[in-house]
């Protein structure tokens, strides 16, 4: 591709969306908005766009394991950045259809609640404090649950979403930051063959999977000694399914260092020698939250 960049993102509204423009906040690119996770990643496989925005891993929820396996099984697209953003979910509806006496929004006039699964997990202690009588209803995100309380008006409806999502459906928010946790934040990956550039970043990170041999006794111990007595930073190891036998599992490595270094080639090349397979998922700038 040449020319203006164009990136894929779950719809239009939801916290992904909001993250991406935080990220592109400087630069010109185009959106590709998509209504499945499948989509998002297809897109980029296909060419049609040059990056995906996968969110990946929550503050309170923890890794998004349905996002790893994509990235590890069902496609081939290099990590090239990542950040996080707050994943902030209010309280959004009609307020001249929910409004009580005194001009605020009233909790009887609410007949349900919709969101997605993982934003109503994230807003139950305010549901429960609030809104216990409220029916509950999942949908596939949160800007679905927006658009739905937008075109049913007079049914009491509401929707955990973003404020973007109100603003751009002309809804009230009714109750701003319902979420249970302050500190929670999403990670975000930028995947995809082409390149993404930031060398002032002040942190790299490199991503791998390590498959163990199976007749190799204390082999995870093995690679994490290849990186302890470097002192090399791991700020994330998790094990997952390889999708072809009971029991056995690689190991998804987030490393805080570039590949770019002596250190890391160095540790990577003792993991393999004892046995191990290691796939590079990508070497990539770690951008932090500004606010």
């Amino acid at each position: 591709m040449s020319g203006r960049k164009s990136v894929a993102l779950l719809p239009q509204g939801t916290v992904s969306d909001e993250a991406v423009r935080y990220m592109f906040r400087h630069e010109d690119v185009d959106f590709v908005y998509c209504k499945m996770i499948s989509e998002v990643f297809q897109s980029t496989a296909r060419g049609e766009t040059d990056w995906s925005v996968i969110p990946i891993e929550n503050t309170i929820d923890g890794s998004v394991s349905l996002h790893i396996d994509w990235l590890v099984h069902e496609v081939d697209l290099p990590i090239r950045a990542e950040w996080v953003y707050p994943s902030v979910q209010n309280l959004i509806g009609s307020l001249a259809e929910l409004a009580g006496d005194n001009g605020g929004w009233e909790p009887g006039k609410i007949k349900k609640v919709m969101s997605h699964p993982v934003a109503m997990a994230q807003c139950l202690q305010f549901i429960r404090a609030n809104l216990p009588h409220a029916e509950l209803e999942t949908l596939s995100s949160t800007a679905e649950a927006v658009r739905m309380v937008k075109d049913n008006p007079g049914k009491g409806w509401a929707a955990l979403g973003t404020r973007l999502a109100a603003e751009e459906t002309e809804l009230n928010v009714l109750e701003s930051a319902v979420t249970d946790h302050d500190n929670n934040f999403t990670r975000f990956l930028l995947v995809g063959h082409t390149p993404y550039e930031k060398p002032d970043a002040p942190l790299q990170k490199t991503s791998i999977l390590i498959t163990l041999p199976e007749d190799y006794p204390g082999a995870l111990h093995q690679v994490l000694s290849a990186f302890a007595w470097r002192r090399v930073n791991l700020s994330k190891i998790e094990s997952r399914p390889t999708k072809k036998k009971l029991g056995s599992y690689y190991f998804y490595i987030d490393i805080e260092l570039s590949l770019d270094t002596v250190l890391l080639p160095a540790a990577i090349a003792e993991i393999e020698a004892i046995g191990c397979q290691v796939r590079l998922l990508g070497s990539y700038p770690s951008l932090p939250y500004e606010g």
